[in-house]
């Protein structure tokens, strides 16, 4: 076997070695999804192009192993437009996630969400009432609310305590009420009016204290998720972007390794016939 044939075969084994942190992704976003990102066809995309780019690379890596030109062709097209597809899901990824984050609230560690400040496909979808219902119910099956629950030998956390603490953007924005409606705590996942002010905020009125309401009807809450999903798809963005790059470079060296054999293979013929020619006749008596 020539050493092209070891650089393609090599290069086919690390690109499947590659396709399992693609693949990985696409799972872990799964995982999210069962948990509080709850939009569920985000993953599908990936994890088809993990698992295309696996196999791809398994018939590539028999190609070389094997010389079969069909299925080095086979790897070289079907590659390319893997590679176009995950450029193309990377810029997707950025384009719908390119906006938006919580806000900073005087006195208090963890941030406040507002949907206003997403816009695009991402956000629209979202906030449409037949998708977000099926989020809603997904968060609240979650049980992240429930969660939240602390005490502190045995006795349930001050309201200080809670003000302190770093909430992510779901329970921020799906279990407690925005900090603008000035609400009074009482747990977690308990708040009352205190002295009656309420704030001009549509989810102020939307705030209540049945575990299977709070503020799940809330626009804050849909902006919790959407800020959910944007650092779980930025995560998984820069690994696709790095490897991304890995791959564009083995298909490079592959395409040329490719090459390198058709031309020895189609200078062979000549050469045997000019050694075949060069060789002395034998005298006979």
């Amino acid at each position: 076997m020539r050493a092209s044939n070891h650089v393609i075969g090599f290069l086919n084994f690390t690109t499947f070695l590659l396709s399992v942190p693609i693949l990985g992704g696409g799972i872990w976003l799964s995982s999210r999804a069962n948990n509080t990102d709850c939009l569920k066809f985000l993953q599908w995309p990936l994890i088809v192009i993990g698992v295309s780019i696996m196999v791809v690379s398994l018939a590539g890596f028999a190609g070389a192993c094997y010389r079969n030109t069909v299925l080095m062709w086979f790897y070289l097209f079907v590659m390319f437009f893997i590679i176009a597809a995950l450029i193309g899901f990377i810029i997707f990824a950025y384009a719908v996630t390119d906006k938006g984050s919580g806000r900073a609230v005087p006195n208090r560690a963890y941030k406040d969400y507002y949907l206003q400040d997403y816009s695009g496909w991402l956000e629209e979808r979202v906030a449409r009432n037949s998708y977000w219902r099926k989020i809603a119910s997904c968060v609240r099956d979650s049980k992240v609310c429930k969660k939240m629950g602390r005490t502190v030998d045995g006795v349930p956390e001050t309201a200080d305590m809670f003000y302190s603490r770093k909430l992510n953007s779901v329970q921020s924005g799906c279990c407690k009420p925005p900090t603008e409606c000035g609400y009074t705590y009482v747990n977690e996942t308990t708040w009352t009016t205190g002295a009656g002010y309420v704030g001009t905020s549509t989810d102020c009125t939307l705030w209540n204290n049945d575990q299977a309401e709070l503020c799940y009807s809330c626009n804050s809450c849909k902006a919790g998720v959407l800020a959910n999903i944007r650092r779980s798809w930025r995560k998984v963005s820069v690994i696709n972007i790095v490897i991304l790059i890995v791959l564009v470079i083995f298909y490079v060296i592959g395409c040329a390794a490719f090459r390198n054999n058709r031309r020895i293979d189609n200078d062979e013929p000549y050469g045997e016939a000019r050694m075949t020619k060069a060789q002395p006749s034998t005298f006979q008596l």
